[in-house]
């Protein structure tokens, strides 16, 4: 980047600062707001401890038709998901989605667990009777957007969210990194100043962490 006098190439300069420029404010835009609730999450979680809420539970019952609870007594394996059939019907009569989800069968009933942010769920099903059983707890949004943040049961789609997250706040803060080097010359303070953030939390950890 430096031409043969020993001055840096402004033509060259002006390139990288273009591009720099350009991939900066791009990451910096898609990973935006995903950057703002992952701050925020941040917070409630250095502090969930002190920020209270009342878990709501709700539990129904019901019956399994017999046509459907014949399909429960045949043989299956340990983790194998419930018939189709049976998740259509709960589906329809207690609005619970259960497709893809493992069973956990014994000789009396089975049992499906539901977790999901910001609460958990579960599901049993008497092999003989029929008897449902459905509980639901809620934790308030948010323990949901602490889950988000944390990706407890979310699924793969916001695990995969997470992943181009973080790479676009990789991009963020390299390229910002690289702007400072560009600019260091003009402003006298740069190298400082980022030296200050390491030092930092590399102090917090040495001196308070134990």
């Amino acid at each position: 980047m430096k031409a043969t006098s020993g001055t840096i190439d402004p033509n060259r300069r002006s390139y990288w600062l273009k591009t720099l420029h350009r991939w900066h404010w791009i990451s910096a835009a898609v990973s935006l707001i995903a950057l703002l609730l992952f701050a925020a999450t941040g917070i409630t979680l250095n502090h969930a401890a002190q920020i209270e809420s009342e878990p709501v539970v709700v539990n129904l019952k019901e019956t399994l038709p017999a046509s459907l609870l014949r399909s429960l007594k045949a043989e299956r394996a340990e983790d194998a998901p419930l018939p189709g059939a049976v998740n259509n019907w709960l589906a329809d009569a207690l609005d619970v989605r259960t497709e893809g989800r493992k069973g956990e069968w014994s000789d009396a009933d089975v049992y499906v667990s539901l977790p999901r942010p910001g609460g958990d769920a579960w599901l049993s099903i008497d092999r003989e009777s029929g008897a449902i059983e459905y509980e639901r707890t809620d934790r308030g949004w948010i323990a949901w957007l602490n889950d988000l943040h944390k990706g407890r049961n979310t699924g793969t789609a916001w695990r995969w969210f997470i992943d181009l997250f973080a790479v676009a706040c990789l991009l963020f803060a390299l390229t910002g990194l690289w702007l400072l080097q560009l600019h260091a010359r003009q402003r006298g303070k740069t190298w400082p100043l980022v030296a200050l953030g390491l030092a930092v939390p590399l102090l917090i950890v040495v001196l308070f962490m134990h």
